[in-house]
């Protein structure tokens, strides 16, 4: 048909978080940003962060897997309907593969490997330079 995608479904892009970004790049605790707004995966991906650079792996796990369904909640929102690109390079996206990087970094920590594989699909499915992105930062 006319005007029809062949190359599968349109980039999935989530709104701006403004308060959230400007709480977290101005340095506040991840715990009180998410206490404010417990609906943002970015929020829930930075307390993932902290605990798993403070060793605490299942809180990390725990905070992380928030993050992946507030993520998931976010994403259907914005119209997507399970698979389809979510880009790195559109901002407001980052939150969520963040959250999804995080639980797969916690799951790897806790030895839950089909988790890590099925992550790494999902990451990889919604943006390929994802991973390496957030590796890099």
């Amino acid at each position: 048909m006319i005007g029809e995608n062949l190359l599968g479904p349109e980039p999935t892009l989530l709104s701006e978080e403004p308060e959230v970004a400007a709480a977290l790049a101005a340095g506040r605790d991840p715990e009180s940003v998410v206490r404010e707004h417990p609906e943002s995966p970015a929020a829930w991906a930075a307390l993932a962060d902290r605990a798993d650079a403070e060793g605490r792996e299942i809180e990390a796990y725990a905070f992380a897997r928030v993050g992946y369904h507030r993520g998931l909640d976010a994403l259907r929102k914005a119209g997507w309907r399970g698979a389809g690109p979510v880009p790195w390079s559109h901002e407001p996206n980052r939150g969520v593969l963040r959250a999804l990087y995080a639980l797969r970094r916690a799951a790897v920590s806790i030895g839950e490997q089909t988790e890590v594989e099925r992550l790494t699909e999902f990451l990889t499915g919604a943006d390929p330079s994802a991973i390496a992105a957030i590796e890099a930062r």
